[in-house]
């Protein structure tokens, strides 16, 4: 007899879909301050997930990703972190 568990989801901060942890692009808050994408979903810190780049600016528009992290986010964090995500999502595009 095999028991079987349920999958925890989660919540993109930017459209509030809810889906499986590996559909969804997670942005880390590390130790040190820094915020980053984090593509492996295993960076240790407070972590916030977004569907796309089109969640992550909505995301920014109503500061929820700042609120999600509880840290403040700067403009470069944002430029940074979109940058890294819109590579993650297109990986047959090579980087200029």
């Amino acid at each position: 007899m095999s028991v079987q568990t349920k999958k925890r989801q989660r919540t993109c901060i930017g459209c509030a879909a809810t889906q499986q942890k590996g559909a969804l692009h997670r942005i880390v808050r590390t130790g040190e301050g820094e915020v980053a994408f984090d593509p492996t979903g295993r960076i240790s810190g407070r972590g916030a997930y977004v569907c796309s780049t089109d969640c992550l600016a909505a995301a920014r528009k109503t500061r929820k990703l700042e609120r999600a992290l509880r840290c403040k986010v700067t403009d470069e964090d944002y430029e940074r972190v979109l940058r890294e995500l819109a590579l993650a999502e297109a990986p047959g595009k090579n980087e200029e």
